[in-house]
């Protein structure tokens, strides 16, 4: 089969035939027909990622058709139209991942090429009212952020949610989870562009925290702020307690702004404002997020598709970070 293999740290992908997977019990052979790019893939072929080897085969999002089982009892799903969940070994707590915890696409071999195996456990039924290219874009920043917004913060209608830096697959995700939730939602973005963007989605409002006093505008906007969906963190985090609520969730699944800033204990503790990680999610996350899909007949925006021979220029238009949605490959 074709893969797009990395052989080391700041090294090009290689297009290159390797064998298929050989499959053990409990495992199922997808034929991948469209996978997608997060930023843990960028990280990884820099070097900036825990448990690194190669060669890998990475990608942890992925959707397409069984072609192979291990087991007897499992045939039944040979020829069936799949999603895949990229996280593997939750373990028996809600709470939190287990050590054994692990995300397809490192340390195991992922959907950057034309099969990849996982467990049947982390095979669905693909939406039916998406494609393959759209049922890929969800699963590794769609759960990331459906745990988030839900699990987390519990969120719901009546609150006032606010999207940090919208333009990234698990921020575009958290808009369109709050959208259909029927919340009102406000985005922060440094281009006008995608908080116009987000406006035409469906968000009542944004602002650009390029400019002064943007906290101070986004109260004055939005009358405060419920729940917050951070993914960068970084000296911005301060400015979340100009404008949450008493009683307010702030979320973060990530730091690529620099880690927590010094913090205001008196402003956490009489507001009592939560803050919260996450990352990831179980599989009744994922089970949930796909009947919320399905529900409302959600479709992840796509910001480009790129063929799996061009997997270089993909993970270079992510770096640049100014795509809308997801970036898509097909073989």
């Amino acid at each position: 089969m074709k893969a797009a293999v990395l052989e080391g740290i700041n090294q090009k992908f290689i297009l290159k035939e390797v064998s298929k997977p050989q499959l053990k019990s409990g495992e199922a052979l997808i034929q991948v027909k469209a996978a997608a790019l997060n930023h843990r893939d960028n990280w990884i072929t820099k070097g900036k990622y825990a448990g690194l080897k190669f060669p890998i085969i990475l990608g942890s999002d992925g959707s397409g058709i069984v072609e192979e089982v291990f087991d007897k009892e499992h045939q039944g799903l040979v020829g069936q139209e799949v999603v895949i969940n990229p996280g593997a070994n939750w373990g028996n707590n809600e709470s939190f991942q287990s050590p054994d915890f692990k995300i397809l696409g490192l340390p195991e071999d992922g959907t950057f090429a034309e099969y990849v195996k996982v467990k049947v456990e982390s095979i669905y039924p693909k939406p039916t009212h998406l494609s393959f290219e759209e049922a890929a874009a969800f699963p590794l920043a769609g759960l990331t952020s459906y745990r988030a917004l839900f699990t987390k913060a519990k969120a719901t209608k009546k609150d006032t949610i606010l999207i940090v830096g919208v333009g990234g697959g698990a921020a575009t995700f958290a808009l369109l989870w709050a959208i259909n939730l029927g919340a009102d939602v406000y985005v922060t973005s440094s281009s006008e562009e995608k908080i116009q963007q987000a406006i035409k989605i469906g968000a009542k409002g944004g602002v650009n925290y390029t400019i002064n006093d943007w906290d101070k505008d986004l109260k004055e906007r939005s009358g405060g702020i419920d729940v917050i969906i951070d993914s960068a963190i970084g000296n911005g985090f301060e400015k979340h307690f100009t404008y949450i609520n008493a009683g307010g969730r702030i979320v973060f699944f990530g730091a690529t702004a620099g880690d927590l800033p010094a913090l205001n204990a008196r402003i956490i503790f009489w507001k009592q404002i939560q803050i919260l990680g996450t990352t990831m999610g179980t599989n009744k996350d994922f089970e949930d997020m796909l009947s919320f899909i399905n529900r409302y007949k959600i479709v992840p925006i796509i910001d480009q598709t790129f063929y799996l021979t061009d997997i270089d220029k993909a993970i270079q238009k992510m770096e640049a970070s100014n795509q809308f949605g997801k970036i898509v490959l097909t073989p």
